[in-house]
């Protein structure tokens, strides 16, 4: 079922701004806000992924940034920022732990002194296939299948784009 849609009498329809989410206190019941469950998730998630990614020598935001190196090597600070929906101030002692620990190496642009090109270097393209492991591990503590975790985040993905767009 989409975010913002409410079952009735067996059909899903799209709810409105202007409709009532309820009546009474029961609105405001910790069990009834969708912002603690994702809180939640988001705490336990990183829980999971705590002790497999230090024995990788990583904190999780470490390890999100070499995911999206491993996809495309060569980003400046600002595309890892858009894809990871980060500031350069956020991102950049994260950048900075990353080169000391010899995973990637930042540079600056030739064409652009002003941008700093991030790269994998060997140790972190080698980290590469111990993150298999990692999420091969996390797929199983969640027990769900591929095609669950894909619809997850679907629908997670759209309530990004809905939340995105309102701020």
């Amino acid at each position: 079922m989409a975010f913002g849609a409410r079952v009735q009498k067996g059909m899903v329809r799209r709810m409105t701004s202007l409709e009532p989410i309820g009546s009474g206190v029961d609105t405001l019941r910790l069990d009834n806000q969708l912002c603690y469950a994702l809180y939640a998730a988001s705490h336990r998630m990183t829980k999971c992924y705590r002790p497999l990614l230090e024995r990788l020598g990583l904190t999780y935001p470490q390890y999100l940034v070499l995911i999206v190196l491993w996809e495309t090597d060569g980003l400046t600070v600002s595309e890892i920022g858009r894809r990871l929906r980060l500031d350069s101030g956020t991102l950049t002692p994260v950048l900075k732990r990353l080169e000391g620990a010899g995973f990637v190496r930042r540079t600056r642009r030739q064409a652009d002194e002003r941008e700093v090109e991030i790269s994998l270097m060997p140790a972190g393209l080698a980290l590469r296939d111990e993150a298999v492991e990692v999420r091969r591990t996390i797929v199983r503590q969640l027990k769900m299948s591929e095609a669950e975790i894909a619809d997850l985040r679907k629908r997670l993905d759209d309530l990004i784009a809905t939340l995105s767009v309102e701020a």
